[in-house]
């Protein structure tokens, strides 16, 4: 009988090893789209991507823990700790978030053992682990489907548009010039152009194809229920939209704006401000009508949820502001 055991348990502990590494890599085997997901909304990443929303989840940067990688509800409960990392250009499918690790400023004993410390990455949701697609400097990072598209930074060839398979697998370069990577809609990115022109281009991602959607000097275009909007460059920057088969745009706003956002039938947008019109945080809807000061003064980083939209005050990282989606206007401090 002894003799039986002694032969036994080393094969139970033989097979309870084998069974350890294969679930191990079955848990960590990357899984794949199945559809051009995109993760996360244009104005969200143009305004540095700190906050993101996937199936009722919103997953975020937490101004109260250094900035460091959290989710919690649509209405501001459950938050937990995903990461201790600083994170922006956050994007979400169901089984992964991506963003983009900046930890240069966070100092240590230990701070000359550092790497990866501005990054691209990835977390895995059941796990917590968390896998670096690019360990090079990138920003403006953009989930479609199974590729993250991003500028990436290195000291031979500046910054250049490139993407990456969410397995950290085919890294290319797809132009030298640095294009915004923000506004997607299912498998097309679209983006302004920066070397020769500011038209607005649709890049086809499953086919590599890019095309013109629109002749003119525009920035940060979001497409968004078939129409583009736009800062109007020659026009003192004021918010235009454009329906994709128009020829020409229509002025929503004759103030210039710093920085927008969309969400649903809303805009919202911070005023350079005059004498007339001080700067201020406003919101209208999409078509130009129902103009509404939320807040004056000069704010940031505009990010949107089903549930919220969060702004914080400009050079001012220490807190932000959160006024209900379409609601009253009423502001309250963030502070989850």
């Amino acid at each position: 009988m002894k003799k039986a055991i002694a032969i036994i348990t080393p094969i139970i502990v033989v097979l309870g090893v084998i069974s350890f590494f294969v679930y191990q890599r079955y848990i960590n085997k990357t899984i794949f789209n199945n559809s051009f997901v995109n993760g996360n909304l244009a104005g969200n990443l143009y305004n540095d991507g700190f906050f993101c929303e996937h199936n009722g989840t919103v997953y975020f940067s937490n101004p109260n823990d250094n900035y460091y990688l959290y989710s919690m509800t649509t209405d501001g409960g459950n938050v937990k700790k995903l990461y201790s990392d600083i994170a922006s250009y956050i994007n979400a499918d169901d089984n992964y978030v991506y963003y983009v690790r900046n930890n240069l400023g966070v100092e240590s004993d230990y701070s000359f053992l550092r790497f990866n410390a501005n990054s691209l990455c990835r977390l895995n949701l059941k796990t917590n682990d968390v896998t670096v697609l690019d360990p090079d400097p990138s920003i403006y990072a953009s989930l479609i489907g199974n590729y993250v598209y991003y500028i990436h930074y290195d000291t031979e060839k500046g910054s250049t548009f490139n993407r990456v398979k969410i397995d950290g697998t085919e890294k290319e370069t797809l132009n030298q010039n640095p294009y915004f990577t923000c506004s997607t809609n299912g498998q097309y990115l679209y983006y302004n152009g920066l070397e020769e022109d500011h038209n607005i281009y649709q890049l086809d991602t499953s086919t590599g194809v890019s095309q013109t959607i629109y002749q003119g000097n525009c920035w940060m275009p979001i497409v968004n229920n078939s129409k583009a909007y736009f800062m109007d460059c020659d026009n003192n920057f004021v918010l235009c939209s454009l329906g994709l088969s128009d020829a020409t745009p229509t002025v929503l706003s004759d103030q210039r704006i710093e920085c927008f956002n969309i969400y649903g039938d809303y805009i919202y947008f911070q005023t350079n401000g005059t004498k007339e019109n001080p700067a201020a945080l406003c919101r209208m809807n999409t078509d130009g009508s129902n103009l509404q000061v939320i807040r004056e003064g000069n704010y940031s980083n505009i990010h949107i949820t089903s549930r919220y939209v969060y702004f914080r005050e400009f050079k001012d990282n220490s807190q932000f502001f959160q006024t209900p989606t379409g609601g009253d206007g009423t502001v309250t401090v963030f502070n989850p």
